[in-house]
């Protein structure tokens, strides 16, 4: 074992042995167990709703039918679309949120009907995040069915923009604007499939739309102009070629170009989405500079090479994403809860860092950590992926027992 994962004698350990034997928490076992169909069936209801991204509320207002029937309190939608439901404790004991996403990556149109092959779910975002989605139902089904009480406050929510351009808004507004944000005491946030990772580290990254124009004209007629395209290609050469170091790990990638009318036409303006990431802040940093002064210096190399035409290209950086890096201690309650219940499963873990929901609170300094509910998955963010249930039991009960074990059961 990780010298990370080693866990000094403490309350945790003893918090979540108590809770494995104590008798509601059994009864939820035996339920979580015997309510698989109905968990499936939560699943694909909850994916064969579109989620696009910014385009959310469709399958908000699913789910906050379902919310109201679970009979949690206070449900609504806040000022950005988080759905939200309060599941009142007995005493005065912690707030802790569970929280996953509502978005996918996926654009308006696309096709959401569940298909199955074998034990297999098919359908783009049934893992990322109807994995996660469908969990905060199954929470509710158990601890009802279970007649689970807690000391405690459980805030469930399902947020809105944790894909792509959505920058976390929905956690954003969760822990800025939100008059929730006072009262949380830790976060946790259920996102895709698997049980083998807890991830208490944020991973910080930083996203770019880097847009060249120039005055456009007739291939054939206008020749030798400044061409935007060129240009843009000439600037992913250069930045293609950054040193990024394996240790601390940095990456990049530039995943959208956009730009051209016609074959035959020079383009006004091309543009691309960048997307830098780094476990360093630093390096995070420098690769953002370097990203910059590659194109400042292209664009001008550019127009010093055209200047007998008495044409000319700009270029503007804009900043579309910016997710914040932190950590949650290792040896915190939140993480080592999450490890012995894991432990308490017969569940080998690893401590993880990624980019999730978790980053915001995180980043903030208050404890949150982003599990896996069980599971498989394959092809995630493509129009193949799919999951299969088998083994989601465990991911289930660790959530239960990491909640139980911050909220505290009310005897």
């Amino acid at each position: 074992m990780s010298k990370s994962l080693k866990t000094q004698p403490s309350a945790p350990i003893q918090t979540v042995a108590e809770l494995t034997l104590h008798p509601s928490v059994r009864r939820a076992f035996e339920y979580i167990d015997s309510a698989a169909t109905i968990f499936t069936k939560d699943h694909i209801s909850i994916c064969e709703i579109p989620a696009p991204p910014f385009q959310e509320r469709p399958r908000a207002e699913f789910m906050m039918g379902r919310f109201e029937e679970f009979g949690l309190s206070n449900v609504h939608l806040d000022d950005v679309g988080n759905l939200i439901g309060v599941r009142h404790g007995a005493a005065d004991g912690p707030t802790i949120v569970l929280s996953a996403h509502l978005d996918t990556v996926f654009p308006p149109g696309t096709e959401t009907k569940v298909k199955r092959l074998g034990n297999r779910l098919l359908a783009p975002g049934i893992s990322d995040d109807g994995c996660g989605l469908a969990a905060l139902f199954a929470m509710n089904r158990t601890l009802n069915a279970a007649d689970v009480r807690t000391r405690g406050t459980l805030i469930f929510i399902a947020t809105v923009g944790e894909e792509g351009e959505g920058n976390l808004r929905g956690t954003r507004h969760l822990f800025g604007d939100s008059p929730l944000a006072k009262q949380i005491d830790s976060f946790v946030s259920l996102d895709g499939p698997g049980v083998e990772r807890i991830t208490h580290q944020a991973l910080g990254s930083r996203r770019y739309r880097i847009t060249v124009t120039g005055p456009g004209g007739h291939s054939w007629g206008d020749f030798g102009i400044v061409n935007p395209i060129h240009a843009l290609g000439r600037i992913i050469a250069k930045f293609s070629a950054y040193p990024a170091p394996e240790n601390p790990r940095t990456t990049f990638n530039i995943g959208i170009i956009r730009g051209g009318k016609s074959v035959n036409s020079i383009s006004q303006s091309a543009s691309m989405d960048v997307d830098l990431r780094s476990v360093s802040n630093t390096e995070l940093t420098k690769i953002e500079n370097f990203l910059k002064k590659t194109v400042d210096t292209t664009i001008a190399e550019e127009n010093v090479r055209q200047a007998h035409t008495g044409t000319r290209l700009s270029a503007t950086s804009q900043m579309i994403g910016n997710r914040p890096s932190g950590e949650t201690p290792a040896d915190s309650k939140i993480v080592q809860i999450a490890i012995e219940a894991s432990r308490a499963l017969g569940i080998n873990v690893r401590l993880d860092r990624s980019s999730t929901d978790s980053n915001i609170p995180i980043s903030l300094g208050l404890p949150a950590i982003t599990l896996g509910v069980g599971g498989y998955s394959g092809n995630t963010h493509s129009l193949e992926e799919w999951y299969d249930p088998t083994g989601r039991e465990l991911g289930l009960k660790r959530t239960l027992l990491v909640v139980l074990g911050l909220v505290g059961i009310d005897e």
